[in-house]
């Protein structure tokens, strides 16, 4: 079976070589040290999410390499800004062009029209990236256990929080729990098998009973249920990453709120 995350990882080291050669890693890292030294409001995905009532992490997602474009016009200076004003309690914003019709112009672009969190979304591999993600404006990023060894997931947490970016740590199997450890902020189980897009929303459940409950814990991919919501708030989860269902929809702003009032009736 051809494995989509191998080839993902694999573009993704191309591209990210070819982003090095347009501006050597030393000129972001200058950048990125001028722009900490500025004074900043931190803005804490892990506080934003326990504080929720429905911890619902709106994701801005164009395009899926299994289904095809979701929405090819959505536009990152409108939805992300609408999902802020009916309750998202973060973003969650691909940034991952080849596959997922993502950009780093749209956290640029959204940042300044939210006051809550946004989740840098993409194969992160290589330290630069963690310095991309803090100079276009994210608060936290995703560091997937299936693209990683532990020693290298370790070492990327570690600068992550040097840089004052939180980690949301994805793990799919129970053998990806070993990577569960220091500077990992959060900890999400993804239902949908990067190798093969196959969902399973139970995935969730069946990790929530081996997870260490000092984590908070995230729900990721094939939730389209406030019902489920509901579900996985019982079984310890927090945080809810939520964007097909939405992207579908004419108006994502108003599906999320139209979303979040049925998650919290009785």
């Amino acid at each position: 079976m051809h494995d989509i995350l191998q080839e993902i990882v694999a573009h993704k080291r191309i591209e990210v070589s070819m982003q090095k050669a347009a501006l050597p890693p030393s000129a972001l890292y200058r950048q990125v040290e001028e722009q900490m030294q500025q004074p900043s409001s931190p803005r804490s995905m892990r506080q934003s999410l326990a504080a929720s009532a429905s911890g619902i992490i709106a994701e801005f997602k164009r395009k899926s390499p299994s289904k095809g474009w979701i929405k090819a016009d959505g536009q990152p200076d409108i939805i992300p800004a609408s999902y802020a004003q009916n309750g998202a309690a973060a973003l969650s914003i691909l940034t991952d062009e080849q596959y997922f019709g993502g950009s780093m112009e749209f956290i640029v672009t959204a940042r300044p029209t939210v006051n809550i969190p946004i989740l840098r979304k993409d194969f992160i591999i290589d330290e630069y990236q963690l310095f991309q993600a803090r100079h276009i404006g994210a608060n936290a990023v995703l560091l997937i256990a299936a693209d990683l060894t532990k020693a290298e997931c370790r070492t990327l947490a570690h600068t992550a929080h040097q840089l004052g970016l939180e980690t949301l740590l994805e793990i799919h199997t129970e053998a990806e729990l070993e990577y569960v450890g220091d500077n990992i902020d959060m900890v999400g189980v993804n239902n949908r098998n990067l190798g093969t897009f196959h969902t399973d929303v139970e995935n969730s459940f069946r990790l929530a009973r081996l997870l260490p409950q000092d984590y908070l814990l995230v729900s990721e991919s094939g939730i389209s249920s406030p019902e489920t919501v509901r579900q996985l708030r019982q079984a310890g989860f927090r945080g809810f990453l939520i964007g097909e269902t939405f992207m579908r929809t004419p108006d994502p702003g108003l599906a999320l709120h139209a979303f979040i009032q049925k998650v919290s009736q009785p």
